[in-house]
């Protein structure tokens, strides 16, 4: 604070001195509200979380296969119940889920599997309609019901640094181990109780001798391996689509050199 000058008889309030005076301190600001109720800071967690969902419905690996649940980089925001839904029925409904259902459909009528469903047309549906239910089980149960619940993240969120085998063995861990909605690494139980689960309920549909608990664990084993696999694909396939990119650029810059050479007169060959 400036000290006070004495006071003349004859002196003007001078407005230099009211500048020189110390602000005063402002009272603390009080967040502004909206009208939902909802802080600023909170909405446009669930704006960036909405903004990196629709990036991440666009994901695919070779241009077909789905990476929904997939977050290549960067530190996001965890997803809302509403939003868990929206990325498990997103991946339910693709339609590479149904062409892999058919395919499969059609491999396991060619090997006869689950035999009692038969031969012909309705073998064929019957077996499509067991391997779409499948995957819709696992996904309703891992990626939304039990994430929801247990307040688990059910992305994979890739490494992408490191040694080749850190980087399989986390893909791998992350069957069994995930993030929670406040980012902590923490077991899986929605994955692999989802698997579990869904390997339960197949006993309403499948075959009466391809029911009971041990094929309930045998298939909540397989589809816990096959998620295995699908990580390590995402964890790698960034790798290898950028070496592939790399080498169809390089290649592109020696057919340019050797096209400018051969036109060029007196340029030395590439």
């Amino acid at each position: 604070m400036v000290a006070a000058l004495p006071e003349a008889p004859t002196a003007q309030p001078d407005d230099s001195a009211k500048q020189q005076t110390a602000p005063q301190t402002p009272a603390p600001a009080t967040p502004p509200q909206t009208g939902s109720g909802i802080s600023p800071a909170l909405k446009d967690d669930k704006d960036l979380a909405a903004e990196q969902l629709k990036k991440q419905e666009q994901q695919r690996i070779l241009g077909v296969m789905p990476a929904f649940n997939s977050v290549y980089e960067g530190t996001v925001p965890p997803l809302t119940p509403k939003q868990k839904f929206q990325l498990m029925f997103k991946s339910t409904t693709d339609v590479y889920v149904f062409g892999f259902a058919a395919v499969t459909a059609g491999i396991g009528q060619a090997q006869d599997s689950h035999a009692a469903y038969g031969q012909g047309v309705e073998g064929y549906a019957k077996r499509f309609g067991a391997n779409y239910v499948d995957t819709a089980d696992g996904n309703l149960w891992g990626n939304a019901i039990l994430p929801i619940v247990l307040h688990q993240d059910p992305r994979y969120f890739r490494l992408g640094h490191g040694t080749f085998k850190r980087r399989l063995l986390y893909s791998m861990s992350t069957a069994v181990m995930c993030k929670s909605d406040s980012g902590k690494w923490q077991p899986n139980y929605s994955n692999i109780l989802g698997n579990l689960i869904s390997g339960g309920i197949s006993n309403v549909y499948y075959p009466s001798q391809d029911r009971g608990a041990a094929q309930t664990f045998q298939s909540a084993a397989t589809v816990t391996a096959e998620g295995m696999i699908g990580a390590a694909l995402i964890e790698f396939w960034p790798d290898i689509a950028q070496h592939y990119h790399l080498k169809r650029q390089a290649k592109r810059d020696a057919d340019a050199a050797a096209a400018k050479a051969a036109t060029t007169p007196g340029l030395p060959p590439q």
